[in-house]
């Protein structure tokens, strides 16, 4: 790492300076935070316990929550130390390590939300063949395909962040080690990592997109052929939550490359990269939760079976 940098230290701006608002953002990313860990770890719970959700559906939902406890991991409680401590240094090494599990996991999870696109399809387009396709065996080999992806996407531009020279400034203008700020203080030529960090995103996000949307132009005609208007109702409402995710996850992309001013641009991508973060997460597990019916049902019954202990 020496070999490559002057820097071994960096200095996260965070997200402001001012001291009433640090604490309102502290007090909400805490909470968000806590919410987060705790509804994704419900539904990993759930997913495990319950007999009836035992089906290929909850095993990527219960992958799905764990990437999302791992992707608000790897940057909040960072932030939130910060903001008690003021202490707002990181070590080259521990900034490509959150660099890289940012990316990882954030990669990752676009993939599988391709898988669970693809296993919707399977189940309402081949309902009769839905269990010798989605066997076990090809459902690990789908969520093994999404981290091994996801990895290999980001491989390339990672190993060029480490070629980067930084022998200014080491003030990193965001509350995590971010690439555009990173490649803003480098004085190296980023004219590539820029081009094929560019490439990796786009391939990521058309390829998954394609997944999805073609997934769901053979469900939505499949629906609409059904000649009940409660098994279309049933239908849909299977499907709705993933796509609301869907449109949380993509829309922050979208968000992402709309060009703000100059001077809004650093506070436009700290507050996307915050909402990503801390509120998406957050609202994945009760999206799922609340407009599922079995889930609901495994959750007051996980609730009754631990009532009922504790009174013994």
């Amino acid at each position: 790492m020496g070999n490559h940098t002057r820097v071994t230290v960096f200095i996260l701006a965070g997200l402001t300076d001012d001291t009433q608002l640090k604490v309102v953002l502290f007090i909400f990313l805490l909470l968000t935070y806590l919410l987060s860990i705790t509804g994704n770890l419900v539904i990993i719970i759930l997913t495990r316990v319950d007999i009836h959700l035992k089906t290929p559906m909850y095993f990527f939902l219960r992958n799905f929550s764990f990437l999302e406890i791992s992707f608000t991991t790897t940057s909040i409680p960072k932030c939130l130390v910060m903001m008690v401590t003021g202490d707002k240094t990181i070590s080259y090494n521990n900034c490509i390590i959150q660099l890289f599990f940012v990316f990882l996991f954030g990669a990752s999870e676009f993939y599988l939300l391709a898988a669970i696109s693809y296993d919707r399809y399977v189940a309402i387009c081949k309902p009769l063949h839905y269990t010798a396709i989605m066997n076990s065996k090809i459902c690990i080999q789908l969520i093994l395909c999404c981290w091994l992806t996801g990895f290999f996407i980001i491989f390339i531009p990672l190993l060029l962040v480490l070629k980067l020279d930084f022998c200014a400034s080491n003030i990193v203008d965001h509350f995590l080690c971010d690439p555009t700020p990173l490649l803003q203080i480098s004085c190296s030529d980023t004219h590539l990592i820029e081009t094929v960090a560019f490439i990796s995103a786009v391939v990521t996000l058309v390829v998954t997109l394609a997944v999805v949307i073609i997934s769901y132009t053979y469900i939505v005609l499949t629906i609409l052929k059904l000649p009940s208007s409660n098994q279309r109702k049933k239908a849909f409402s299977t499907c709705s939550s993933h796509m609301i995710v869907i449109s949380l996850s993509y829309g922050s992309c979208v968000f992402m490359y709309v060009k703000p001013s100059v001077k809004q641009r650093v506070s436009f991508y700290k507050g996307i990269a915050l909402l990503n973060t801390s509120v998406a997460p957050l609202l994945n597990p009760f999206i799922y939760s609340l407009r599922n019916q079995q889930v609901r049902k495994a959750f007051m019954s996980l609730i009754h079976r631990i009532v009922s202990f504790s009174k013994k």
